[in-house]
């Protein structure tokens, strides 16, 4: 390791140390710092257990003890008195300083992954960070015994920000796109699974749940394992034929996958193995149960503290040169393989005056930074080239009936997707006769939408829907499109629906030409909160965004079994867009990769790949695509009806009260045998 490094790191354990007994400011401060110096002290204690190999032999006891002390303030009631609580930081710091402190205080907290994957000098940086604001604040108090001014502090932070931008996009994009012999990977492939102990290397909050997870996968049979472990690779190499592209080009793919799963994970590696491909660990490729979503929730936007034009070009700049230092690895880089993991209890935040918040000209910015990073990702890693596969499996929070439901999903994300094939084509070819579609909601849902597709010019080899079976997106079963923006109007409503595992109560948006012209929800009280709940979270600060997919779901099956255990309220959309229509806000479908041919099973291209607003990218790629694509999913329960509309005005029911009444789509009904309409 550089020597300059370790120096940092002596000097700063040293100089935390001594701030722990230190008067650096008035009493709130100063508790503070000391507060901060003790946690970073732990971490540089913790770096050393891992260097000199005492970590690996703690007993499972002593790891649970020293896991639970990284997060224990920002656990349960703790948060209510944790600097990491803007509430508490503002009310403790004051209304100037309280929410910076508390931002800084929560990028102190991420030195649990520069600790635990051995990033010394990612770490030493934080810790300087800390003692650099520090030093402002002992020498304001010292000097003229006051507060230092929130301009010098916020600069401090900044400046950090931006002065390691390369170095944070370097790691990036090198552990996005590389495959290696990393920590994570050894981990995966040499740890005795068996001995739980190994949950506790990763560094992340290991709560009852990845605990209970692991035990239950490690007594499955191979079999089943196997079973998991393939559908999901297949799935990926799938992507690939269907989407008419050429896996023999690509080296790498990326694991994605929540911790306990590592049985499911080993397998898959030697299964993409298989098929050329190694595996890369990203610094997004692990997650567990989060300590707190409500501290996530409350730092989303802290970036508003230093995110302006200046770091915007200046990340920009130093993600391109990564992106060129690996041009290679990105170009040979297949896409990514996501194992989603569901049961938590639905969150409904709670929005906090002292958090970090963006106004009009920081959301524009962002939104002028995602799609300039998007495009720039595009030169290097081709959308056109790459695909992906995402899959998703209980965890024990699901509940008592945990095993039962695991068995249930297993099943569900293996049906048979001949059969699926087959129905879902009978409902396309009375699709591709429609002009558009309208869709009503009953049972108090509000919906009265017309959908506007597609002409096809020539029926006998083109269509205006995908029929999307078990690769991409597992488990089966979906006809798509991305609809025709003029002429599509009217209101999309559902009672409840969660969405990027946020909670959204009598959800309403109205559309004009396709596009968002309205929206609110019954979240909160007032009104306005719950449109700006919308704005930040379903339209991602656009002031309006496109209808870019319609879709039906036809896994009648999946639905069933979400009534039967009563988990609608936890299933991902990955599921829940498959048990009824779906409405997609934001970019298409086929979103950066519109001009790849992609076919049918039947040999048909699908030729509604493009809108109007998708289109836009032939002259100004900028005002092309919003970087996002939400799915709002009516459950069958309140669906009214999906109708077919010709030109010359005869039509075609596709779903009637709840039901598929589409002569060939008897099968569907089947599972719906045991739930009555007016209750499913």
């Amino acid at each position: 390791m550089n020597e300059l490094i370790l120096e940092r790191l002596r000097l700063a354990e040293e100089r935390l140390a001594e701030i722990e007994k230190e008067t650096v400011s008035d009493a709130a401060f100063t508790a503070f710092f000391q507060n901060g110096a003790k946690w970073l002290g732990g971490m540089f204690a913790v770096r050393k257990k891992l260097l000199d190999g005492s970590f690996s032999h703690m007993t499972l006891e002593e790891h649970q003890i020293l896991n639970r002390q990284h997060y224990e303030e920002i656990l349960g009631e703790n948060y209510e008195t944790s600097y990491a609580n803007p509430a508490f930081s503002v009310k403790e710091l004051g209304q100037q300083l309280g929410t910076l402190m508390s931002a800084l205080y929560a990028e102190l907290r991420k030195c649990l992954r520069y600790v635990y994957e051995l990033q010394a000098e990612e770490l030493a940086a934080a810790a300087e960070l800390f003692i650099e604001v520090c030093g402002a604040f002992s020498c304001a108090w010292e000097e003229e015994n006051k507060l230092p001014e929130y301009e010098e502090i916020r600069e401090i932070y900044y400046w950090y920000i931006s002065d390691y931008a390369d170095i944070r996009s370097d790691r990036q994009v090198y552990e996005k796109v590389t495959p290696r012999q990393d920590a994570i990977k050894k981990l995966v492939m040499e740890s005795d699974l068996s001995d739980l102990r190994y949950l506790y290397r990763y560094g992340n909050y290991v709560s009852d749940c990845e605990l209970r997870t692991a035990r239950f996968l490690n007594a499955l049979s191979e079999d089943v394992i196997a079973k998991m472990a393939d559908t999901f690779t297949e799935g990926y190499r799938l992507g690939f034929v269907n989407g008419n592209k050429d896996i023999s080009r690509k080296k790498s793919v990326s694991i994605h996958y929540n911790l306990g799963f590592e049985r499911v994970v080993r397998r898959a590696i030697a299964n993409f193995a298989g098929i050329g491909l190694d595996v890369v660990f990203s610094e997004d490729s692990y997650q567990g149960t989060p300590a707190n979503r409500q501290y996530q929730y409350d730092h989303k936007d802290d970036a508003v503290l230093f995110f302006d034009r200046q770091y915007m070009n200046r990340k920009l700049e130093t993600m391109k040169y990564a992106f060129e230092k690996y041009k290679e690895a990105a170009a040979a880089y297949g896409g990514p393989a996501v194992m989603e993991v569901f049961g938590e209890t639905p969150f409904s935040p709670v929005v906090k005056e002292e958090a970090a918040k963006g106004g009009e000209k920081y959301q524009k910015l962002m939104v002028e930074y995602m799609s300039a990073a998007r495009k720039q990702q595009g030169e290097y890693i081709r959308e056109e080239e790459r695909s992906f596969t995402i899959i998703a499996f209980p965890t024990p929070d699901i509940g008592e009936r945990f095993e039962e439901i695991f068995d249930e999903i297993i099943r569900i994300n293996t049906l048979d997707y001949t059969l699926y094939q087959k129905i879902q084509q009978d409902i396309i070819n009375v699709l591709d006769t429609a002009d558009y579609v309208e869709v009503k909601g009953m049972n108090g849902n509000r919906t009265d939408i017309k959908v506007m597709l597609h002409p096809v010019n020539n029926p006998e080899k083109e269509s205006k829907f995908e029929n999307c079976v078990a690769d991409v997106n597992i488990p089966v079963g979906e006809v798509f499109t991305s609809p025709r923006l003029t002429g599509t109007e009217g209101v999309l409503h559902v009672s409840r629906v969660f969405l990027n595992e946020l909670e959204y109560i009598d959800l309403e948006m109205h559309f004009k030409d396709g596009m968002v012209t309205d929206y609110r929800c019954g979240n909160f009280a007032e009104e306005e909160k719950g449109k700006n709940y919308i704005k930040e979270n379903v339209l991602h600060h656009h002031d309006t965004l496109p209808l870019g997919e319609f879709a039906i779901g036809t896994n009648t099956t999946a639905y069933v079994a979400a009534k039967k255990y009563d988990i609608g309220a936890k299933l991902p959309i990955l599921i829940a867009e498959k048990m009824g229509p779906h409405f997609a806000v934001g970019d298409t479908c086929y979103s950066r990769s519109e001009d790849v041919k992609v076919y049918n099973p039947d040999g048909k291209e699908i030729i509604a790949r493009d809108n109007e607003v998708s289109v836009l990218r032939k002259e100004d790629l900028s005002k092309a695509y919003f970087n996002c694509h939400t799915d709002i999913t009516i459950p069958y329960y309140e669906l009214g009806s999906i109708t077919a509309v010709r030109q010359d005005g005869t039509k075609a029911d596709i779903i009637k009260e709840g039901r598929f009444v589409l002569a060939g789509c008897e099968e569907l009904n089947k599972p719906l045998v045991t739930v009555q309409p007016s209750h499913s």
